[in-house]
Order: structure tokens, then sequence, then C-alpha cells
């Protein structure tokens, strides 16, 4: 076996072993809490059913049975891919999570390639004239903005570019009575601007901070100096070197940002009702959609997972030291 295989299958066998832990995790909490999946499907015809019925209802869905053999029942469908049924959209679960992350993934895709360019060159730029005027715009704009709750900035957006100019729709995917299938890319693509540059401009702070020091770290090194004893401007020591050695690190941290992507896609799309997956897992909350709940948080974690696991690959293949290192 060689050792891309064998780092390969024990990146993989940890991500299995975190999986089973979330799994468990996941429906012990959800059964410990106070969630009534009867009353989420039924709501208010609970009246109106008879004891009876309410009982037939318990039986079919097994919540009768203790909570270790629903857990059985349930980790072996799991294993069959079946995720249940979801209460509040009478569809499997699967397909739920497929149509909605479907919408998200554009949604995150642009944020996220946007927020790693931009974040990582404002840092170059800070890094690189430490102490100036466009190092001190920067690093406000940066420490503002990562203090700042997610949902707060989709609020002020929303108001400035929404509703006082008009420059972007208040809400949706596409034009409000419209069909889904009747909605053109050109009008997808507006109503998705403006929730994906509140993810951007949220995500540019912690790449551009993070390179910024990298980037002080370059120039304090013994490397840069040598080239600056050698007549190296502080634009070429940027541009041969400081990209070399502030690119990893941030590649890193870029990956490993998908769980802080993900959060802050379920409170801009709530803001913006804008109809993806997080708009679906503050719904299935709220109604208490047990299956549709725990589907979102096995697919959630098994999507912060393979970003962290493209990261350490990411590592392997750009820098040779690191493929040295583990095959040891």
């Amino acid at each position: 076996m060689g050792r891309l295989t064998r780092y390969l299958a024990a990146k993989l066998g940890r991500m299995a072993f975190i999986m089973a832990l979330v799994c468990t995790l996941a429906f012990t909490l959800v059964s410990m809490a106070p969630l009534d999946p009867v009353s989420a499907y039924l709501g208010y015809d609970r009246m109106q059913i008879s004891p009876a019925q309410e009982k037939r209802i318990i039986q079919r869905w097994g919540l009768d049975r203790p909570p270790a053999e629903r857990f059985a029942r349930w980790t072996v469908n799991l294993a069959s891919g079946n995720m249940g049924t979801s209460v509040i959209y009478n569809e499997p679960v699967v397909q739920v999570i497929a149509k909605r992350f479907s919408a998200s993934l554009i949604l995150m895709a642009l944020a996220w390639t946007f927020s790693g360019i931009l974040g990582f060159f404002m840092g170059i730029a800070a890094g690189a004239f430490p102490g100036s005027l466009l190092d001190r715009a920067i690093r406000l704009y940066a420490y503002t903005l990562a203090s700042a709750p997610t949902f707060w900035i989709a609020m002020i957006l929303l108001i400035v570019l929404s509703v006082n100019l008009g420059w972007f729709p208040v809400c949706c995917a596409g034009p409000l009575g419209m069909p889904p299938e009747s909605v053109s890319f050109l009008e997808r693509l507006h109503h998705l601007m403006l929730p994906a540059f509140t993810l951007s401009v949220i995500g540019i702070a912690q790449i551009a901070l993070h390179t910024r020091e990298k980037m002080v770290e370059v120039f304090h090194s013994d490397f840069a100096l040598y080239a600056k004893a050698l007549g190296e401007s502080r634009l070429g020591i940027t541009f041969f070197h400081g990209l070399r050695h502030t690119l990893l690190p941030a590649l890193t941290l870029q990956f490993a940002g998908f769980g802080e992507l993900f959060g802050g896609a379920v409170l801009a799309e709530q803001v913006f009702s804008y109809p993806g997956l997080g708009q679906a897992t503050v719904e299935a909350g709220v109604r208490g959609d047990v299956p549709l709940l725990l589907g979102i948080v096995l697919f959630s974690s098994l999507f912060v997972i393979s970003g962290n696991m493209m990261a350490d690959l990411l590592y392997l293949a750009v820098d040779p030291r690191i493929r040295a290192r583990e095959g040891e």
C-alpha cells in the first residue's frame, strides 16, 4: 500500500469515526429535546383526531419504542441511504436536502470565492505596508466586520441597498408569484447577489487579518532581509516571496471556514428569505421536523469535514515538505 493510499485511508477512517460520533450525539440531543413530531405533523388538527388515531400515528413512526431501538433502526436505514421522510415537506429527506442545497451551493460558492480572493489580496496589501493608511483602513474594516453578527450586517445591507436604493430585490430567489421554472438566469443572479455579497464581506475579515500577520512575518524573516540587502524592492519581496509563503495558510483557513460559511448562510437566507438549505434548517428546528433536522445535521457535518480534508490534500499537493513528512 502506497503512502498516499495509507494517508487517504487514515483520513477516511477518521472521517467515519467523527460521523459516527455526530450521529450518536445528534440523535441523543434530538431525543432529549422537547420536540413533538406528532404535533408538528398534525398542527391544530391534533385536537380533532381520536386517541386511537394518534396512537396509530405514533406506532407508525416508531415513537412508542425505546430510544435505543429507534436509534438502531435509524442507523440501519441511514446506512442504506434512507434518512426518513420530512414532516413539513412530505418528501424524503434526501430529496429535500438535495433541492435546497443546490440553491445554497451557488450562494456559498460565490461568497466563498469572493471572500477568499479579496481577503487574501487585502491581507497581502496590508502586510506589505504595515502602519500605512491602507493597512489601518483594511484592519479597521476587518476588525469591525469580524465582530459584527451576520444577521445584523444582512439587515443593514437589506435596508440600504434594497429598501432605500432599490438596487436589489428584497427577498426570494426569483420574482414573487413567478414559477421557479420560469425564472431566467439573470433574474436568479439578481436575487442572489445581495445574499452572496453579505456573506463575502463578512468572510473577508478573517482571511485578510490572518494573511496580513503572515505577510508581516515574511518581511521580518532572514530570506526577506537578505533579498532586501541585495536591492530587492518591497513589491518584489511581496510577489516573489510573500505570495508563496502566505498562500498555504490562507488556503487552509479558507477550507476550514466551511462551518462558518454554512452558519452564515443559515442566517443570511433567513434574512433574505432565500429558499436554501439554511432556511430549511430553521424551519425544521422551529416546526419540530426531526427527520429533516437530523439529516441536515449529518449533511452539514459531512460538508465541514470534507472542507478540512480538502485543505489537507491541497497541502500535500502544493508543499513537498509535508509530503515528505507524511511519508516518514
